[in-house]
């Protein structure tokens, strides 16, 4: 019979919006910008003033309880409150209010570097590590080769870790994680740094410690991942609960909670200032060039993204995923697939269109993926979908043998025969 392992209770976590006046300013600087514009400098510190008083809460009255051995995968979109729970969780940081009972010790991989000091080197990072999830050294000397070898940076032990890039990073936080044995495994999508390789290291590693008995809590973007590695799964929406139960049930929430827009989604609030790229808007268009969220198998249809880049960008890159209610990614592509490279990106609005071949798709609902980044960077914006699309069979041009056809996709290639010289055969 399984025993709760994690109790939280009505948790809720507040914040001030905001910062304090001339907060990251020298004393110097502030004096001076009051001498020189008294008038602008009040105007200044009455906004800030009114802009404290503002209150935002990432979480509010969130409660459940995890079970010793459960995998749970928490989900959401961007700002439901996710990471802020992973925090409290690990205790990085204390709810508002509410309380929450952790029966173990808990391995939190949350951002990148977070619990390395960067000055010391990987092997005393390991150490260091171990001694805060409350190991003895005679243990964490039991795992130490297991720990090398997994994250594959023996020869940048003895380096300090500020010099290590953020996929080396990831790579010996991981393996500390994972492997110095603790009761709670949390896992925030940092994984989404290292290579594709790595990745999939990281999540059979993560299999093998639920196997173990051991208790793991997980965020990621990524259905499929989710619903073959959670048996259990919790929906964030602003904070809130919107759903908890088996990983199957909360996917198919997510999914068809989400998706707001049918064929077509655009940006509703104005464009932050800071240098990044932005999604303005997203459409599906069918072979009459008529946005639809409706098309039929066998005809040619095109999505178009319209972008915002607030800077000039050397490498960047506007990629583009098709998933289906599975959450499986039927394919990935980005505005020079061609090259497959990052491209230049100038500052200002941009369009970028795609075709889609005709009876390449099988029947089915899909969902858009965008993504704005660039390279060995998390990314600048994310829609995570919010535009579905239906590909129907209209019947036209499909024969009965069609119509039994399986698969994701449903290509229609070309076959070639060559006759067989059977002379003389018996």
């Amino acid at each position: 019979m399984s025993n709760a392992i994690i109790v939280a209770e009505n948790i809720s976590k507040r914040y001030h919006l905001g910062q304090a006046s001339g907060a990251g300013q020298g004393i110097r600087h502030i004096v001076e910008h009051a001498i020189r514009n008294p008038a602008k400098w009040w105007e200044e510190r009455r906004a800030l003033r009114k802009l404290r008083q503002e209150e935002f809460w990432a979480l509010r009255d969130v409660s459940f309880t995890v079970n010793q051995g459960d995998v749970v995968g928490i989900i959401g979109r961007n700002g439901a409150g996710k990471s802020t729970l992973l925090k409290v969780l690990s205790r990085i940081t204390e709810p508002t209010t509410g309380r929450i009972e952790i029966d173990g010790r808990v391995a939190s991989l949350l951002e990148v570097g977070t619990g390395f000091h960067g000055d010391l080197s990987g092997r005393e990072n390991i150490f260091l590590n171990g001694a805060v999830l409350g190991m003895t050294r005679v243990e964490i000397r039991r795992k130490f080769d297991e720990i090398v070898a997994f994250s594959e940076i023996e020869k940048f032990l003895d380096t300090p870790v500020k010099r290590y890039s953020s996929g080396m990073f990831v790579r010996l936080a991981f393996a500390v994680a994972a492997h110095l044995e603790p009761e709670i495994l949390i896992v925030d999508e940092v994984l989404a740094v290292g290579d594709s390789s790595f990745q999939k290291k990281c999540l059979g590693k993560m299999d093998e410690v639920a196997r173990g008995g051991r208790t793991i809590l997980f965020v990621s973007h990524n259905m499929a991942v989710m619903r073959q590695l959670c048996n259990k799964g919790l929906l964030l929406d602003k904070g809130q609960i919107l759903k908890a139960g088996t990983i199957s049930e909360v996917v198919d929430t997510y999914l068809a909670a989400g998706v707001e827009h049918e064929g077509h989604w655009r940006r509703e609030t104005e464009v932050p200032k800071k240098e990044l790229i932005y999604i303005l808007e997203a459409s599906v268009f069918n072979r009459e060039g008529v946005t639809s969220g409706h098309l039929d198998c066998t005809e040619d249809f095109s999505i178009e993204i319209k972008v915002q880049a607030n800077g000039t960008f050397g490498k960047a890159q506007i990629a583009l995923s098709i998933l289906n209610k599975e959450g499986v990614i039927i394919l990935t592509t980005c505005q020079d697939d061609r090259a497959r490279e990052y491209r230049p990106i100038p500052a200002g609005k941009h369009t970028y269109r795609v075709k889609i071949p005709g009876n390449f798709l099988a029947p089915d609902t899909y969902y858009l993926r965008i993504v704005t980044h660039q390279p060995h960077m998390e990314h600048h914006d994310l829609m995570e979908s919010l535009v579905s699309f239906h590909v129907e069979d209209v019947g036209s041009l499909r024969s009965v043998f069609n119509d039994a056809r399986v698969g994701i996709v449903e290509p229609v290639l070309e076959w070639t025969a060559t006759p067989v010289n059977n002379a003389g055969a018996k």
